[in-house]
């Protein structure tokens, strides 16, 4: 590509790509570097993205699809992905377009021509192994078919790129390998059976630290400032932090897929679909049920202000300002009674609830505001009231 002189002339480069035979809109792109097998050195492993970019900065994807193509790689446009490997010669063609901005290229403005140059100065001085970056384009937002796509995606979430439910992840778990991870690389834990013995005799075996198909949240991305993790463990890859998160050792967990909208405190577990909303406290050792975990496939959505006391179970969707009590299950199927001065104030608190009887299913309570879930100590009944209490979490922690 020749070298674009002016942000002028870079304009209209990208229009006329644009309306070219080698460009497609895409839904995301990316440039990654990827982790191969030990043993199956073809096999991809993991990728990581430093900058992702998901329904933005077409400019650039114009210019990648463009420099692939002179450098004999073609992007195919008629799938749902496409991943091409990266040469010195596409990083010269990008280089080239991207020159009218060569001297902004650090700012947040400007972070895929950064990943360009980064990389181009990196290879020169180290060199690279053929495929070891690769440039990642999504097309639609259809099923996982390559652990390339299938990070970018998570990456996505993780980095707040997309709201929590919104894109498709069928497919993630039959595209990424199950592998073993020692201090954030993968490891194939065939290659681990088949020199077990040398390298045990050798003092050389890993340290494992987990085996899963997912890394975590801190292996691929750098939380806000005001975003506490305390034990690396509890959050999986593609799960999404709100700033001002909390997620304390012990019983805590945070799946992918899964997360918080707001400021929120973490002490139990938000199950893969979950979600918290702001200002809210997930207390020690509680659970948020996930699709699969017995609530019909509705995933659930925890509103603002509300309080899991320490071991409850909640298996629907809360509103705003609801209470489940320590150490009781709120479950669709679960029957309540409610007095009918209580129910006069929830069915004012939920306008449309038009809630009757003295007593209910869980079902019938899902996504209604204000609802206190308690246990009568005397007689073992489930009951609910109208919350008379505010949520606050402590300022000074979040």
């Amino acid at each position: 590509m020749e070298t674009i002189e002016t942000a002028e002339a870079f304009k209209a480069k990208v229009e006329a790509i644009q309306s070219g035979p080698h460009y497609k809109k895409p839904v995301a792109f990316g440039i990654c570097r990827v982790d191969y097998g030990q043993l199956n050195t073809d096999k991809v492993l993991q990728a990581t993205y430093p900058v992702i970019n998901w329904e933005e900065n077409f400019g650039s994807a114009a210019i990648f699809m463009e420099a692939l193509a002179e450098n004999g790689d073609t992007v195919e446009l008629d799938g749902d992905e496409a991943v091409c490997n990266v040469t010195l010669g596409f990083l010269e063609s990008c280089l080239n377009a991207f020159t009218p901005y060569a001297d902004e290229a650090y700012g947040e403005a400007h972070k895929n021509i950064q990943v360009i140059s980064a990389l181009y100065n990196q290879i020169k001085s180290a060199g690279m192994r053929e495929g070891e970056f690769r440039v990642v384009f999504l097309f639609n937002d259809a099923p996982c078919r390559s652990v390339e796509a299938t990070y970018l995606k998570l990456y996505a979430l993780s980095l707040g790129k997309v709201a929590l439910r919104s894109i498709n992840l069928d497919g993630a778990f039959g595209a990424l390998p199950n592998v073993a991870w020692s201090d954030g690389k993968p490891i194939e834990l065939e290659w681990l059976r088949e020199n077990e013995i040398e390298l045990k005799f050798s003092g050389e075996y890993p340290h494992i630290d987990f085996v899963d198909k997912f890394p975590r949240f801190l292996q691929h991305i750098i939380p806000a400032d005001n975003t506490r993790i305390l034990d690396t463990a509890k959050v999986r890859f593609g799960a999404q932090l709100h700033p001002g998160t909390t997620v304390m050792p012990g019983a805590s967990y945070i799946n992918f897929n899964a997360g918080t909208t707001g400021v929120s405190m973490v002490e139990g577990r938000i199950s893969s679909s979950a979600i918290v909303g702001d200002g809210s406290d997930v207390g020690g050792g509680a659970s948020i049920l996930g699709v699969l975990s017995g609530t019909d496939g509705n995933p659930i959505s925890i509103g603002k202000n509300c309080l899991l006391g320490a071991n409850s179970v909640c298996g629907l969707p809360l509103g705003d300002g609801c209470i489940i009590d320590a150490g009781i299950a709120v479950l669709e199927g679960t029957k309540f009674t409610v007095e009918e001065e209580e129910l006069e104030k929830i069915n004012a608190a939920n306008p449309g609830a038009n809630l009757e009887g003295d007593w209910l299913k869980g079902k019938e309570l899902a996504g209604l505001n204000g609802i206190h879930f308690r246990q009568d100590s005397f007689t073992g009944e489930m009951i609910i009231l109208r919350s008379r209490r505010e949520v606050k979490l402590n300022a000074d922690l979040h």
